[in-house]
């Protein structure tokens, strides 16, 4: 069933408007029933025709799978469209490029019991439209606050260097390394947010955290493993929640053995009154960072093939070796040290997250005139999601002059967020800053505040210090401006240190003679052949 659903999806043609109607995963007879109806039907029964055509769809889908998943799941997948925005100039999206559900609807059911938006039951900021953050962005400013660079090395550190010492142990030499990453990822993921010691997380809880990695990396519907992992995240969903917030119960009270470092901690700390980061909110984000942090699994094998021995790239492995035979923790009065800078130029080149995703209204329903659903009473809703891209965007020779080139130095030459001011605005010909800029002090005990650019890119000011970003639009690999990753600094800190294991423990990678590798769901959108391991030169 499988390789006829492939098969069919190869063979369609049509016209472009029935394709893009319906999806490219429609079979040939769909399209040509909705052909015939829109070119034979009179508008009254063109549902009907529609939803005969769908019909014969469903029956292409295996016989086992749940009808509501069908419902919920295949056949929105089949009737959203993603669009690919422009490549920014500034470092911005504009406003008008909403975060509020900006989530392919097929995958609501993976974070919902109700297939759909339900924020009274808890949100996450990365779905929230800026209108509903509160002033200033304030629902991003509490969620940053828990990981800002200043806490990594008190709070964070040891966690993340105990996990790389046990995941490069010396027994896992020579063998495939992705699978086992996986195998001990959670126990860092549930460290980090939550204080849980890896004997304490219970087998629901794991098993939930890979079926959504897993939907996420093979992410077509039609395919038994995605139907199937889908369906243990709903059987768990709950048991998940339930676990978390008894965990934050756990913090709150100080069972948790330092709670302090936690992120959670500091959510709670942070959230006033709750009105914009409410603890059903803090439960959201623990599960909802799933998505954000499983782009580290295709960030360690991105970065594993570079430094590669056979098949890597000489340019990185060089420029490793460099940065790293000197002092490349001492900024020297730098924005950033040097193997800070070598990190954020892998980021660049590897883009893990390609792209991020706003959710757009169709303009027939103001400017033109009423949307084919409203007007025809179509029964099945569409979405659509324009995509502003990370990837291109680093790579635009309008922002580099060797966009393919890697050189860490690149950053050296360009603002970073302290210095986009009201004058530097007004400098590049804006009339005001396009955000104002404000501060937000932190209620967890530190003397910081999380304030912003004029771009509206969130960052720390620590014991009167700043600690910034690079606020350009050729390093997009976090998004841009008021819609950055908060988790920025923090991933490029974690990758330091794994970068530091690599070097004081001569860790060598190269590719594995392996007959048969495995296949392993490592990101979004990935599914690699793991085929790759590590070794200790002499």
């Amino acid at each position: 069933m499988e390789r006829n659903i492939m098969n069919r999806r190869t063979v369609l043609k049509g016209s472009a408007a029935t394709v893009g109607l319906l999806g490219s995963g429609a079979s040939a007879s769909m399209v040509a029933g909705v052909e015939q109806a829109s070119a034979d039907t009179p508008p009254s029964s063109l549902p009907d025709q529609i939803e005969a055509a769908f019909q014969r769809f469903r029956e292409a889908i295996p016989a086992n799978f749940d009808h509501e998943y069908v419902e919920k799941a295949v056949k929105p997948f089949f009737l959203t469209s993603f669009y690919e925005g422009e490549r920014p100039m500034l470092p911005m999206i504009d406003v008008t490029f909403s975060k509020q559900n900006a989530l392919p609807y097929d995958l609501w059911g993976l974070i919902t019991r109700d297939w759909r938006p339900t924020p009274e039951d808890g949100v996450t900021v990365f779905l929230e439209g800026l209108e509903k953050r509160g002033p200033n962005n304030l629902r991003k400013r509490i969620y940053f606050a828990g990981v800002t660079p200043d806490l990594y090395k008190p709070a964070y550190s040891a966690k993340v260097v105990a996990f790389f010492d046990k995941l490069m142990d010396q027994k896992f030499a020579n063998k495939p390394f992705m699978r086992h990453y996986l195998d001990y990822y959670f126990d860092l993921y549930w460290d980090l947010h939550l204080g849980v010691a890896p004997e304490a997380i219970p087998f629901e809880v794991r098993q939930i955290g890979e079926a959504f990695n897993t939907v996420l990396a093979y992410r077509n519907p039609l395919l038994p493993i995605t139907y199937d992992n889908y369906m243990i995240v709903r059987e768990r969903l709950d048991f998940l929640k339930s676990w978390i917030d008894d965990r934050l119960v756990d913090i709150e009270s100080g069972k948790t053995k330092n709670p302090e470092k936690t992120i959670a901690w500091y959510w709670l700390k942070n959230a006033g009154d709750g009105r914009y980061f409410a603890k059903k909110d803090v439960v959201f984000e623990c599960f909802h960072n799933f998505v954000a942090l499983s782009q580290w699994g295709n960030s360690i094998f991105g970065i594993m093939s570079r430094l590669s021995e056979d098949g890597g790239d000489q340019a990185v492995r060089a420029s490793f070796q460099k940065t790293m035979s000197g002092n490349f923790d001492n900024a020297s009065g730098a924005p950033f040290s040097p193997l800070e800078l070598f990190v954020m130029e892998l980021f660049r080149v590897i883009s893990p997250n390609g792209g991020s995703i706003s959710a757009i209204q169709d303009a027939r329903t103001s400017a033109y005139g009423a949307s084919p659903q409203r007007k025809f009473g179509f029964p099945m809703e569409r979405h659509s999601y324009i995509s502003t891209p990370h990837t291109s965007t680093s790579l635009d020779p309008v922002h580099w002059k060797d966009p393919n080139a890697f050189d860490p130095s690149r950053y050296l030459g360009v603002p970073t967020s302290a210095q986009i001011t009201e004058d530097k605005c007004q400098q590049i010909g804006l009339a005001r800053c396009p955000f104002e800029i404000t501060n937000f002090e932190v209620k967890d005990g530190r003397k910081a505040n999380i304030t912003n650019s004029g771009f509206g890119t969130v960052f720390g000011v620590v014991d009167g210090k700043s600690l910034p970003v690079c606020d350009y639009a050729g390093f997009a690999p976090f998004g841009f401006g008021y819609r950055r990753c908060p988790g920025e600094q923090l991933t490029i800190q974690v990758f330091e240190d794994f970068l530091r294991k690599v070097w004081r423990d001569k860790i060598v990678f190269r590719k594995l003679d392996l007959a048969n590798a495995g296949q392993v769901p490592i990101g979004p959108t990935a599914v690699i052949e793991d085929d790759l391991g590590f070794t200790r030169s002499a």
